[in-house]
């Protein structure tokens, strides 16, 4: 079993994995920079068969046992009562009808497939590039780094490592972290290699046992994840996003000063875009049906304007 690195030198990978000022003082895409217009042509290139497969859970509102915070649905208008005389429609002489409502939610944490933007983690006062925190403010959001700087999306070529699958249990052991090796073990087993520009997913088959056990994600259940060894290895290989089936970093992550050193260090000092709780049964399914471990990537945020992140529904073409 693979040692974990010590604190001492996960902490100096703040520095030694920086990215600030890499591509420039304005940089607002981080890791995101390594996507060229070649790779999303390439990953384009990988689509046979026009089949889509969502990455994405499904956002359920009211009352939810063992959520994070619970998402909030409030009807403005609905079908109610239109059919009864005297209540039949609202407009065009009575006919027509319509319903609307209002969604409240908190996606940050562990119940809603999201997007963390680069203003979304702090450390020692700075976010990404040096940039102050006191500049996401309750007032005005963040006026720097927020969600918009992916308003046009995200395409490029995606690759499912499934450590699950590798390790040949359904669902890894909470104290059974992801390591470099594990990654490349899984690359080898899946007949690829992560590449610059590269959305890396990681299965760790809790989305699975979320599934089969009818709950949800618990935060405070102890859980697998990406091993803060993987940090120098995902920068070396200039992977511009990765996702998981958790919330990236496991959990104790056995550090008692930094407790999601892939968060911190990858968001803050990487510029490192994340993608927390996937929905990724349905993808490793289409996977080892195909034969087939890479496929065109494309997600979209939200537009919101000072928002930290956004809730997302990655999807996966073949």
């Amino acid at each position: 079993m693979s040692s974990p690195p010590s604190e001492e030198l996960v902490l100096s990978w703040f520095d030694e994995l920086s990215n600030w000022g890499r591509w420039g003082d304005d940089d607002r895409l981080g890791t995101l920079n390594h996507l060229t217009p070649a790779k999303r042509v390439a990953a384009a290139q990988l689509v046979t068969e026009g089949a889509s497969v969502s990455c994405s859970w499904d956002i359920r509102t009211g009352r939810q046992p063992g959520a994070t915070v619970e998402s909030q649905r409030y009807m403005l208008s609905t079908g109610l009562g239109l059919e009864d005389e005297g209540r039949k429609g609202l407009f065009d002489g009575g006919r027509a009808g319509g319903a609307q409502e209002y969604i409240g939610m908190v996606f940050h944490g562990l119940d809603v497939t999201h997007l963390d933007s680069l203003a979304h983690l702090f450390w020692d006062g700075k976010m990404y590039g040096g940039a102050p925190a006191s500049l996401v403010s309750d007032r005005q959001g963040a006026l720097m780094h927020d969600v918009l700087a992916v308003q046009d999306g995200v395409t490029t070529r995606g690759i499912l490592l499934d450590i699950a699958r590798l390790r040949g249990v359904d669902v890894l052991d909470p104290d059974d972290h992801v390591y470099p090796e594990d990654l490349e073990a899984a690359e080898e087993l899946a007949g690829v290699r992560c590449e610059p520009g590269d959305v890396l997913l990681v299965r760790t088959g809790e989305g699975g046992a979320r599934i089969r056990e009818r709950r949800r994600y618990n935060a405070n259940k102890p859980r697998s994840g990406y091993q803060a060894a993987c940090l120098p290895w995902l920068h070396d290989r200039g992977i511009a996003m990765i996702g998981s089936d958790v919330a990236q970093d496991p959990a104790p992550s056995g550090y008692r000063s930094i407790s999601m050193p892939v968060h911190m260090i990858g968001i803050v000092a990487m510029g490192l875009w994340l993608i927390d709780n996937c929905q990724l049964e349905d993808l490793a399914a289409a996977c080892e049906h195909r034969s087939q471990w890479e496929f065109q990537f494309m997600l979209s945020p939200i537009r919101f304007v000072g928002v930290t992140g956004s809730p997302v529904n990655p999807l996966a073409i073949f």
